[in-house]
């Protein structure tokens, strides 16, 4: 299966693990980001929004799709189970907020992300996630360092 110069499934799955964090945003408007290293901000922050957009979008990606039928169930069903355990943990997190789930919800998306990008052949993807996955668990810890009075996953 290839897709236009649009991934839906994609789409779809970016959608789903946005949903929770809006609703945690709104719910907790005052919450600030005490991680002060600005350049682990930074590169959370890009490797984020570039994993958001390449879900969807096939940047410098000549085929978009699988090389076969098993590639895309299993790219369903992988992220199916993913977004499934992504929201129990965040259902978790909002009764009770902690460094485990915290970690738990900082690493999810960025395995959805490495995932989709390995099926997809889509290596630019795949660089993205990493970069986002080192970012977001460095701010994500620092949430939750000693110091810290704020605990949160943002």
């Amino acid at each position: 299966m290839e897709f236009g110069w649009i991934n839906v499934f994609g789409a779809g799955i970016v959608l789903f693990l946005m949903i929770p964090n809006i609703v945690y945003a709104v719910k907790n408007k005052n919450e600030k980001n005490v991680c002060t290293d600005k350049y682990m901000n930074i590169t959370e922050q890009i490797g984020r929004y570039a994993c958001i957009i390449l879900m969807w979008l096939p940047l410098l990606v000549w085929k978009f799709g699988f090389a076969s039928v098993f590639e895309m169930l299993l790219y369903i069903i992988g992220n199916g189970v993913l977004l499934i355990a992504y929201w129990s943990v965040f259902a978790l997190y909002l009764k009770k907020k902690n460094k485990n789930r915290a970690l738990i919800l900082a690493i999810l998306p960025a395995c959805i992300f490495f995932f989709s990008g390995l099926l997809l052949r889509h290596w630019l993807l795949v660089g993205f996630s990493v970069i986002f996955a080192i970012g977001h668990i460095y701010v994500t810890l620092k949430q939750f360092s000693p110091t810290t009075t704020v605990q949160n996953d943002k």
